[in-house]
């Protein structure tokens, strides 16, 4: 064997064992899970009628964020469906009648799904602290993808998220009041789109 065959075959198998550096990410990175505070975090959602509006909270059990070094890769928030509050009725039964009604048959069906739960998937960087945050929303046992942006700031052992989600809830069978059901209801319509606003704090 001539000297240019073995230098030839010592190229190839430099090619074939070479380690592949492409999508390997930092090497230096580390996967941290940041467990998020429900006492410090808060959820409000806002939804929208012909003849008004209401807006409240809901309470978040559980959840966690996960970064990979600063940069979040991942998470989970479970929210408690039995926990809807109503902060514009000043009348104590009217309140209670909302949010009877929202936790109800008619909407959220709270007593058969006491839970909704938002898994992110992907997590795309806009600049500075921005992120296109894409996942799944499952409410009422019926799941479907989802994207919004998210403002994450992360400062030592603490993670701050701030996210505005809209969502369209006859994706979730919800049908009281929806033009999307029911073509001839009026003035009695809810429009199917509300807002849930999070600001989430979470510490590893």
């Amino acid at each position: 064997m001539n000297a240019r065959t073995i230098l030839a075959g010592l190229a190839m198998a430099s090619l074939v064992t070479a380690p592949t550096m492409a999508h390997t990410g930092n090497p230096t990175a580390k996967a941290t899970t940041y467990t998020i505070n429900s006492q410090k975090s808060m959820m409000a959602w806002h939804g929208k009628k012909v003849t008004g509006e209401h807006n409240g909270t809901i309470d978040i059990n559980k959840g966690n964020l996960i970064f990979d070094g600063t940069r979040l890769t991942g998470g989970v928030l479970e929210v408690d469906m039995k926990s809807v509050k109503n902060l514009d009725l000043t009348d104590v039964g009217y309140n209670k009648k909302l949010t009877t009604h929202l936790m109800s048959e008619d909407f959220f069906n709270a007593e058969k799904y006491p839970t909704a739960t938002l898994k992110i998937t992907k997590v795309t960087p806009k600049g500075g602290n921005d992120y296109e945050v894409a996942g799944t929303l499952t409410i009422r046992g019926i799941t479907n993808p989802i994207t919004f942006p998210a403002t994450v700031k992360l400062n030592g052992g603490t993670a701050e998220v701030s996210a505005k989600v809209v969502i369209d809830r006859s994706k979730y069978d919800v049908k009281y009041g929806s033009k999307s059901f029911f073509e001839n209801i009026g003035d009695k319509m809810i429009y199917d789109e509300f807002d849930l606003t999070a600001n989430l704090v979470a510490t590893k």
